[in-house]
Protein backbone atom coordinates (compact mmCIF):
# COMPACT_ATOMS: atom_id res chain seq x y z
CA UNK A 1 0.00 0.00 0.00
CA UNK A 2 1.32 3.38 -0.87
CA UNK A 3 0.99 5.98 1.98
CA UNK A 4 0.59 9.88 1.15
CA UNK A 5 3.97 11.56 1.26
CA UNK A 6 4.47 15.23 2.29
CA UNK A 7 4.64 17.89 0.07
CA UNK A 8 2.90 15.93 -2.66
CA UNK A 9 -0.75 16.34 -3.48
CA UNK A 10 -2.85 13.58 -3.79
CA UNK A 11 -5.03 12.82 -7.13
CA UNK A 12 -8.14 14.37 -4.96
CA UNK A 13 -6.25 16.96 -3.73
CA UNK A 14 -5.37 17.97 -6.97
CA UNK A 15 -9.19 18.14 -8.12
CA UNK A 16 -10.27 20.13 -5.01
CA UNK A 17 -8.03 22.71 -5.77
CA UNK A 18 -9.20 22.95 -8.84
CA UNK A 19 -5.86 22.36 -10.79
CA UNK A 20 -7.28 19.55 -13.22
CA UNK A 21 -5.18 17.67 -15.63
CA UNK A 22 -7.60 18.74 -18.81
CA UNK A 23 -7.01 22.52 -17.67
CA UNK A 24 -3.24 22.60 -17.37
CA UNK A 25 -2.62 20.14 -20.79
CA UNK A 26 -5.52 21.42 -22.91
CA UNK A 27 -4.14 21.35 -26.49
CA UNK A 28 -7.12 21.96 -28.75
CA UNK A 29 -6.95 18.22 -29.87
CA UNK A 30 -9.94 17.30 -32.32
CA UNK A 31 -12.64 15.65 -31.05
CA UNK A 32 -12.41 12.53 -33.11
CA UNK A 33 -8.77 12.27 -31.50
CA UNK A 34 -8.46 8.04 -30.99
CA UNK A 35 -4.95 8.12 -28.79
CA UNK A 36 -3.92 10.30 -26.28
CA UNK A 37 -0.22 9.82 -27.12
CA UNK A 38 2.65 7.98 -29.62
CA UNK A 39 6.21 7.50 -29.04
CA UNK A 40 8.48 5.62 -30.94
CA UNK A 41 11.79 4.08 -28.77
CA UNK A 42 15.21 5.25 -28.79
CA UNK A 43 16.14 2.97 -32.16
CA UNK A 44 12.96 3.10 -33.98
CA UNK A 45 11.98 -0.20 -33.90
CA UNK A 46 8.77 0.03 -32.55
CA UNK A 47 6.04 2.20 -31.02
CA UNK A 48 3.84 2.70 -27.76
CA UNK A 49 0.78 4.38 -28.06
CA UNK A 50 -1.75 5.76 -24.76
CA UNK A 51 -5.27 5.01 -25.00
CA UNK A 52 -8.12 5.35 -22.28
CA UNK A 53 -7.67 1.49 -21.54
CA UNK A 54 -3.94 2.00 -21.17
CA UNK A 55 -1.23 1.65 -23.52
CA UNK A 56 -0.44 -0.84 -26.57
CA UNK A 57 3.46 -1.75 -27.58
CA UNK A 58 4.05 -2.79 -31.46
CA UNK A 59 7.32 -4.26 -33.27
CA UNK A 60 8.17 -2.18 -36.40
CA UNK A 61 9.87 -4.92 -37.90
CA UNK A 62 7.61 -5.29 -40.63
CA UNK A 63 5.78 -3.09 -42.93
CA UNK A 64 3.13 -5.25 -43.86
CA UNK A 65 2.02 -6.34 -40.16
CA UNK A 66 1.65 -4.45 -36.76
CA UNK A 67 2.92 -7.20 -34.44
CA UNK A 68 1.42 -5.82 -30.90
CA UNK A 69 3.79 -7.47 -28.37
CA UNK A 70 2.13 -5.84 -25.32
CA UNK A 71 -0.32 -4.36 -24.09
CA UNK A 72 -0.88 -3.12 -20.91
CA UNK A 73 -3.71 -2.26 -18.69
CA UNK A 74 -2.15 -1.44 -15.63
CA UNK A 75 -3.47 2.39 -15.71
CA UNK A 76 -5.72 4.33 -17.47
CA UNK A 77 -5.70 7.29 -19.86
CA UNK A 78 -2.14 6.95 -20.42
CA UNK A 79 -0.88 10.35 -21.57
CA UNK A 80 2.64 9.65 -21.67
CA UNK A 81 4.54 6.08 -22.54
CA UNK A 82 8.37 5.35 -23.14
CA UNK A 83 10.30 2.52 -23.77
CA UNK A 84 13.91 1.33 -23.32
CA UNK A 85 15.07 0.89 -26.58
CA UNK A 86 14.12 -3.16 -26.56
CA UNK A 87 14.02 -3.54 -22.89
CA UNK A 88 10.73 -4.29 -21.19
CA UNK A 89 11.42 -1.51 -19.32
CA UNK A 90 8.48 0.80 -20.00
CA UNK A 91 7.87 3.98 -17.85
CA UNK A 92 3.95 5.37 -18.01
CA UNK A 93 2.12 8.17 -16.90
CA UNK A 94 -2.04 8.35 -16.30
CA UNK A 95 -4.63 11.03 -16.27
CA UNK A 96 -5.49 9.80 -13.20
CA UNK A 97 -2.73 10.51 -11.16
CA UNK A 98 -0.48 12.82 -13.95
CA UNK A 99 1.76 13.70 -10.59
CA UNK A 100 3.09 10.03 -10.86
CA UNK A 101 5.53 8.23 -12.82
CA UNK A 102 5.84 4.30 -12.69
CA UNK A 103 8.03 2.42 -13.58
CA UNK A 104 7.41 -1.26 -15.40
CA UNK A 105 8.97 -4.53 -16.40
CA UNK A 106 6.10 -5.50 -19.12
CA UNK A 107 7.41 -9.18 -19.45
CA UNK A 108 7.35 -9.83 -15.96
CA UNK A 109 4.26 -8.14 -15.21
CA UNK A 110 5.77 -6.12 -11.88
CA UNK A 111 6.24 -2.55 -10.91
CA UNK A 112 9.60 -1.66 -10.26
CA UNK A 113 8.92 1.66 -8.55
CA UNK A 114 6.84 4.90 -8.73
CA UNK A 115 8.12 8.44 -8.06
CA UNK A 116 5.51 11.12 -6.86
CA UNK A 117 6.16 14.81 -8.05
CA UNK A 118 4.72 18.00 -7.24
CA UNK A 119 3.18 18.96 -9.94
CA UNK A 120 1.91 17.37 -13.19
CA UNK A 121 4.49 15.60 -15.22
CA UNK A 122 4.61 17.05 -18.73
CA UNK A 123 7.51 14.70 -20.40
CA UNK A 124 9.68 11.56 -19.69
CA UNK A 125 13.09 11.10 -21.66
CA UNK A 126 15.53 8.38 -21.45
CA UNK A 127 18.61 6.54 -22.44
CA UNK A 128 20.62 3.77 -21.13
CA UNK A 129 22.56 6.38 -18.29
CA UNK A 130 19.35 8.78 -17.28
CA UNK A 131 16.03 8.85 -17.18
CA UNK A 132 14.69 13.14 -17.49
CA UNK A 133 11.23 13.69 -15.56
CA UNK A 134 9.92 17.45 -16.73
CA UNK A 135 7.33 19.34 -14.93
CA UNK A 136 6.48 22.82 -16.45
CA UNK A 137 8.83 24.61 -14.12
CA UNK A 138 11.27 22.05 -13.10
CA UNK A 139 13.46 18.97 -14.27
CA UNK A 140 14.20 15.99 -12.71
CA UNK A 141 17.68 13.67 -13.26
CA UNK A 142 17.66 10.27 -12.06
CA UNK A 143 20.68 7.56 -12.54
CA UNK A 144 18.64 4.57 -14.18
CA UNK A 145 20.52 1.79 -13.13
CA UNK A 146 19.05 2.60 -8.99
CA UNK A 147 16.16 5.42 -9.92
CA UNK A 148 18.69 7.96 -7.38
CA UNK A 149 17.47 11.00 -7.72
CA UNK A 150 21.20 12.90 -8.71
CA UNK A 151 19.97 16.24 -9.86
CA UNK A 152 16.95 18.79 -9.82
CA UNK A 153 17.15 21.75 -11.96
CA UNK A 154 14.35 24.29 -10.17
CA UNK A 155 12.95 27.52 -11.39
CA UNK A 156 13.23 26.94 -15.22
CA UNK A 157 11.68 28.89 -17.51
CA UNK A 158 7.83 28.16 -17.91
CA UNK A 159 7.55 25.36 -20.13
CA UNK A 160 3.48 24.38 -20.37
CA UNK A 161 4.36 21.94 -22.88
CA UNK A 162 7.03 19.82 -21.68
CA UNK A 163 9.58 20.37 -24.39
CA UNK A 164 12.96 18.79 -23.72
CA UNK A 165 15.20 16.73 -25.27
CA UNK A 166 17.86 14.02 -24.53
CA UNK A 167 20.54 12.04 -26.11
CA UNK A 168 20.81 8.62 -26.49
CA UNK A 169 24.05 7.91 -27.27
CA UNK A 170 26.02 6.12 -24.44
CA UNK A 171 29.26 8.10 -24.42
CA UNK A 172 26.94 11.58 -23.80
CA UNK A 173 23.68 12.72 -21.93
CA UNK A 174 23.26 15.95 -22.98
CA UNK A 175 19.83 17.28 -21.81
CA UNK A 176 18.21 20.37 -24.18
CA UNK A 177 15.28 22.57 -22.54
CA UNK A 178 13.97 26.03 -23.40
CA UNK A 179 15.99 28.70 -21.79
CA UNK A 180 13.17 31.39 -22.28
CA UNK A 181 9.94 31.73 -22.29
CA UNK A 182 9.45 34.11 -24.61
CA UNK A 183 12.86 33.93 -26.78
CA UNK A 184 14.16 31.01 -28.81
CA UNK A 185 16.82 30.58 -26.53
CA UNK A 186 17.80 26.36 -25.62
CA UNK A 187 19.80 25.17 -22.52
CA UNK A 188 22.10 22.27 -23.30
CA UNK A 189 23.21 20.42 -20.01
CA UNK A 190 25.46 17.18 -19.44
CA UNK A 191 23.26 15.33 -17.71
CA UNK A 192 25.83 12.71 -17.04
CA UNK A 193 28.34 15.03 -15.22
CA UNK A 194 25.53 17.32 -13.93
CA UNK A 195 27.01 20.68 -15.43
CA UNK A 196 25.50 23.73 -17.66
CA UNK A 197 27.36 23.05 -21.39
CA UNK A 198 26.13 26.41 -23.06
CA UNK A 199 23.26 28.54 -24.25
CA UNK A 200 22.48 28.28 -27.42
CA UNK A 201 20.33 31.20 -29.23
CA UNK A 202 18.47 29.76 -32.04
CA UNK A 203 15.34 31.51 -32.91
CA UNK A 204 13.90 34.69 -32.22
CA UNK A 205 10.56 33.36 -31.00
CA UNK A 206 10.23 30.82 -28.37
CA UNK A 207 11.18 27.23 -29.45
CA UNK A 208 8.34 24.64 -30.30
CA UNK A 209 10.91 21.54 -31.13
CA UNK A 210 13.84 20.10 -30.34
CA UNK A 211 15.54 16.62 -30.87
CA UNK A 212 19.30 14.92 -31.18
CA UNK A 213 20.93 13.13 -33.53
CA UNK A 214 21.59 9.57 -32.51
CA UNK A 215 25.26 10.64 -32.01
CA UNK A 216 24.48 13.39 -29.74
CA UNK A 217 26.49 15.43 -31.97
CA UNK A 218 23.69 17.63 -33.41
CA UNK A 219 21.08 19.28 -32.31
CA UNK A 220 17.81 19.89 -34.77
CA UNK A 221 14.66 23.03 -33.55
CA UNK A 222 12.51 24.78 -34.61
CA UNK A 223 10.40 27.70 -33.54
CA UNK A 224 6.48 28.03 -32.69
CA UNK A 225 6.56 29.73 -35.92
CA UNK A 226 7.46 27.20 -37.69
CA UNK A 227 9.11 28.33 -41.09
CA UNK A 228 12.66 27.58 -40.42
CA UNK A 229 14.19 24.76 -38.76
CA UNK A 230 17.99 24.68 -37.73
CA UNK A 231 20.28 22.28 -37.00
CA UNK A 232 23.71 23.08 -34.51
CA UNK A 233 26.96 21.01 -33.34
CA UNK A 234 26.49 20.02 -30.28
CA UNK A 235 28.66 20.96 -27.56
CA UNK A 236 29.95 24.01 -29.00
CA UNK A 237 26.12 25.30 -30.13
CA UNK A 238 27.40 26.26 -33.76
CA UNK A 239 24.55 26.59 -36.24
CA UNK A 240 25.53 24.19 -39.07
CA UNK A 241 22.28 23.93 -41.40
CA UNK A 242 19.06 26.27 -41.94
CA UNK A 243 16.39 25.14 -43.51
CA UNK A 244 13.22 26.74 -44.69
CA UNK A 245 9.87 25.00 -44.66
CA UNK A 246 7.49 27.08 -45.43
CA UNK A 247 7.10 31.11 -46.24
CA UNK A 248 3.28 31.74 -46.52
CA UNK A 249 2.09 30.67 -43.00
CA UNK A 250 2.71 29.74 -39.53
CA UNK A 251 2.84 26.27 -38.56
CA UNK A 252 3.08 24.02 -35.66
CA UNK A 253 5.85 22.08 -35.90
CA UNK A 254 5.48 18.57 -33.86
CA UNK A 255 7.60 16.41 -34.04
CA UNK A 256 11.69 16.49 -35.54
CA UNK A 257 13.48 13.09 -36.19
CA UNK A 258 17.31 12.39 -37.27
CA UNK A 259 17.60 9.60 -39.23
CA UNK A 260 19.66 6.44 -37.86
CA UNK A 261 22.82 7.87 -39.97
CA UNK A 262 22.03 11.65 -39.21
CA UNK A 263 21.88 12.15 -42.55
CA UNK A 264 18.17 13.14 -42.63
CA UNK A 265 15.66 15.49 -40.55
CA UNK A 266 11.97 14.91 -40.72
CA UNK A 267 9.55 17.31 -40.06
CA UNK A 268 6.02 16.98 -38.78
CA UNK A 269 3.20 19.57 -38.31
CA UNK A 270 -0.17 20.40 -38.08
CA UNK A 271 -0.10 20.84 -41.52
CA UNK A 272 -0.78 18.23 -44.53
CA UNK A 273 2.79 18.33 -45.12
CA UNK A 274 5.85 16.33 -43.50
CA UNK A 275 9.14 17.96 -44.93
CA UNK A 276 12.36 15.85 -45.27
CA UNK A 277 15.59 17.64 -45.36
CA UNK A 278 18.99 16.41 -46.20
CA UNK A 279 22.10 17.57 -44.53
CA UNK A 280 24.93 17.60 -46.78
CA UNK A 281 27.59 20.27 -46.40
CA UNK A 282 27.64 22.78 -49.15
CA UNK A 283 30.99 22.46 -51.10
CA UNK A 284 32.54 24.34 -54.20
CA UNK A 285 30.96 22.48 -56.94
CA UNK A 286 32.52 21.64 -61.12
CA UNK A 287 30.34 22.95 -63.80
CA UNK A 288 27.10 21.71 -64.17
CA UNK A 289 25.01 22.44 -66.81
CA UNK A 290 21.48 21.80 -65.22
CA UNK A 291 19.24 25.05 -64.98
CA UNK A 292 18.86 24.42 -61.28
CA UNK A 293 22.80 24.27 -60.66
CA UNK A 294 22.59 27.78 -63.06
CA UNK A 295 19.62 29.41 -61.27
CA UNK A 296 20.93 28.21 -57.66
CA UNK A 297 24.67 30.35 -58.60
CA UNK A 298 22.57 33.00 -59.50
CA UNK A 299 20.40 33.36 -55.91
CA UNK A 300 23.60 32.89 -54.40
CA UNK A 301 25.33 36.02 -55.98
CA UNK A 302 22.26 38.14 -55.85
CA UNK A 303 21.97 37.38 -52.28
CA UNK A 304 25.48 39.30 -51.77
CA UNK A 305 23.44 42.63 -53.06
CA UNK A 306 20.04 42.38 -50.86
CA UNK A 307 18.70 42.77 -47.48
CA UNK A 308 19.82 40.34 -44.65
CA UNK A 309 16.50 38.84 -44.28
CA UNK A 310 16.00 38.31 -47.86
CA UNK A 311 19.60 37.09 -48.15
CA UNK A 312 18.94 34.70 -45.51
CA UNK A 313 15.63 32.97 -46.79
CA UNK A 314 17.71 32.41 -50.41
CA UNK A 315 20.71 30.77 -48.65
CA UNK A 316 18.29 28.68 -46.94
CA UNK A 317 17.70 24.78 -48.19
CA UNK A 318 14.36 22.97 -48.94
CA UNK A 319 13.10 19.83 -48.07
CA UNK A 320 14.53 16.78 -50.27
CA UNK A 321 11.22 15.22 -49.86
CA UNK A 322 7.98 15.59 -49.09
CA UNK A 323 4.94 13.17 -47.69
CA UNK A 324 1.02 14.69 -48.40
CA UNK A 325 -0.92 13.63 -46.05
CA UNK A 326 -4.55 12.95 -46.23
CA UNK A 327 -5.66 14.99 -43.27
CA UNK A 328 -4.29 17.84 -41.52
CA UNK A 329 -4.76 19.18 -38.01
CA UNK A 330 -4.01 16.10 -35.68
CA UNK A 331 -0.95 15.68 -33.93
CA UNK A 332 1.11 13.56 -34.90
CA UNK A 333 5.13 12.26 -34.42
CA UNK A 334 7.10 10.79 -37.32
CA UNK A 335 10.65 8.82 -37.76
CA UNK A 336 12.87 7.92 -40.29
CA UNK A 337 13.72 4.02 -40.15
CA UNK A 338 15.03 1.09 -42.10
CA UNK A 339 12.47 -1.75 -42.33
CA UNK A 340 12.90 -4.78 -43.69
CA UNK A 341 16.08 -3.42 -45.37
CA UNK A 342 14.29 -0.27 -47.25
CA UNK A 343 14.17 3.41 -45.58
CA UNK A 344 10.50 4.30 -44.52
CA UNK A 345 9.17 7.35 -42.66
CA UNK A 346 6.92 6.51 -40.19
CA UNK A 347 3.96 8.76 -38.95
CA UNK A 348 1.92 7.98 -35.89
CA UNK A 349 -0.65 10.38 -36.01
CA UNK A 350 -2.94 10.56 -32.54
CA UNK A 351 -6.36 9.62 -35.01
CA UNK A 352 -5.20 5.97 -34.28
CA UNK A 353 -3.48 4.82 -37.38
CA UNK A 354 0.57 4.44 -38.28
CA UNK A 355 1.26 5.90 -42.02
CA UNK A 356 4.34 4.52 -43.67
CA UNK A 357 5.51 6.32 -46.69
CA UNK A 358 8.69 4.84 -48.57
CA UNK A 359 11.78 7.22 -49.13
CA UNK A 360 14.17 7.31 -52.37
CA UNK A 361 17.40 8.35 -50.60
CA UNK A 362 18.49 9.12 -54.17
CA UNK A 363 16.13 11.44 -56.06
CA UNK A 364 13.85 12.20 -52.57
CA UNK A 365 10.85 13.79 -54.00
CA UNK A 366 7.45 12.74 -53.13
CA UNK A 367 7.09 10.23 -51.13
CA UNK A 368 4.06 7.51 -51.79
CA UNK A 369 1.66 5.88 -48.84
CA UNK A 370 3.25 1.90 -48.83
CA UNK A 371 0.82 0.77 -45.65
CA UNK A 372 -1.59 2.33 -43.39
CA UNK A 373 -2.30 0.49 -39.88
CA UNK A 374 -5.01 0.95 -37.43
CA UNK A 375 -3.37 1.28 -33.86
CA UNK A 376 -6.65 1.57 -31.65
CA UNK A 377 -9.21 -1.58 -31.19
CA UNK A 378 -13.09 -1.22 -31.07
CA UNK A 379 -14.78 -2.44 -27.72
CA UNK A 380 -15.48 -5.65 -29.41
CA UNK A 381 -11.88 -6.27 -31.12
CA UNK A 382 -9.08 -7.73 -29.18
CA UNK A 383 -5.48 -6.75 -30.86
CA UNK A 384 -3.40 -9.67 -31.67
CA UNK A 385 -0.72 -10.33 -28.75
CA UNK A 386 2.34 -12.27 -29.81
CA UNK A 387 4.81 -14.20 -27.33
CA UNK A 388 3.30 -12.08 -24.54
CA UNK A 389 1.62 -13.07 -21.35
CA UNK A 390 -0.27 -9.89 -20.83
CA UNK A 391 -2.73 -12.20 -18.10
CA UNK A 392 -3.25 -10.21 -13.94
CA UNK A 393 0.04 -8.58 -13.32
CA UNK A 394 1.72 -9.20 -10.11
CA UNK A 395 3.20 -5.84 -8.34
CA UNK A 396 6.47 -5.52 -6.44
CA UNK A 397 4.79 -4.83 -2.98
CA UNK A 398 6.05 -0.83 -1.85
CA UNK A 399 6.28 1.54 1.00
CA UNK A 400 6.48 5.47 0.68
CA UNK A 401 9.78 7.06 2.01
CA UNK A 402 9.60 10.73 2.85
CA UNK A 403 10.63 13.61 0.41
CA UNK A 404 11.46 17.77 0.60
CA UNK A 405 8.86 19.44 -0.78
CA UNK A 406 10.30 20.44 -4.15
CA UNK A 407 11.97 16.23 -4.35
CA UNK A 408 10.35 13.62 -6.42
CA UNK A 409 8.62 10.91 -3.71
CA UNK A 410 10.23 7.44 -4.16
CA UNK A 411 7.94 4.61 -3.50
CA UNK A 412 9.97 1.06 -3.27
CA UNK A 413 10.90 -1.46 -0.90
CA UNK A 414 12.45 -0.96 2.37
CA UNK A 415 15.93 -0.82 2.66
CA UNK A 416 16.39 2.05 -0.10
CA UNK A 417 19.17 4.59 0.67
CA UNK A 418 17.74 7.79 -0.43
CA UNK A 419 21.70 9.32 0.07
CA UNK A 420 23.35 6.89 -1.29
CA UNK A 421 24.83 5.07 1.20
CA UNK A 422 26.41 1.46 1.06
CA UNK A 423 23.40 -0.79 1.79
CA UNK A 424 20.46 -0.15 -1.60
CA UNK A 425 17.54 -1.77 -0.82
CA UNK A 426 16.34 -4.07 -4.12
CA UNK A 427 13.79 -1.79 -6.27
CA UNK A 428 12.51 -5.75 -7.10
CA UNK A 429 12.17 -8.44 -4.54
CA UNK A 430 14.07 -12.01 -4.66
CA UNK A 431 11.41 -14.12 -5.36
CA UNK A 432 10.40 -12.16 -8.73
CA UNK A 433 13.59 -13.31 -9.92
CA UNK A 434 14.33 -16.22 -8.29
CA UNK A 435 14.62 -18.11 -11.87
CA UNK A 436 17.67 -15.98 -12.66
CA UNK A 437 19.78 -12.90 -13.28
CA UNK A 438 17.05 -9.86 -14.18
CA UNK A 439 17.52 -9.57 -18.17
CA UNK A 440 15.15 -7.22 -19.43
CA UNK A 441 15.79 -8.40 -22.76
CA UNK A 442 16.64 -11.49 -25.17
CA UNK A 443 19.63 -9.51 -26.54
CA UNK A 444 20.64 -8.44 -22.67
CA UNK A 445 19.69 -4.83 -22.59
CA UNK A 446 21.45 -2.39 -20.13
CA UNK A 447 19.43 -3.28 -17.22
CA UNK A 448 18.26 -0.24 -15.66
CA UNK A 449 18.76 -0.98 -11.62
CA UNK A 450 21.56 -2.60 -10.07
CA UNK A 451 21.02 -5.12 -7.78
CA UNK A 452 23.25 -5.48 -4.59
CA UNK A 453 23.08 -7.85 -1.60
CA UNK A 454 22.67 -6.15 1.51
Amino acid sequence: MIQSIPGVRTGEEVQKSGSSFDRERLDGSPKFQRLLCASFNQDITSLVVGCKDGYRLYSLSSVDRMNCIHQGVESPDVYIAERLFSSSLMVVVSKSTPFRMNIYHFKKGTEICNYSYSSNILAVKLNRQRLIVCLEEALYIHNIKDMKLLKSLLNTPPNPRGLCALSVNYSNSYLAYPNSFTAGEIALYDALNQMMVTTISAHASPVAAISFNASGTNLASASEKGTVIRVFSIPDGVKLFEFRRGMKRYVSISSLSFSANGEFLCASSNTETVHIFKLEPHSPSKESPTWSAYMGKMFSAASTYLPSQVSDIMRQDRAFATVRLSVSGMKNVSALAIIQKVPHLLLASLDGHLYIYKLDLQEGGDCHLVKKHRLFESDDENPVVSDIDVGSPSYAATVATTAPQDSPSFSSLTGYSEDGGAKKGELIPEHEFADGPVCLDDEQEFPPVNFQNT
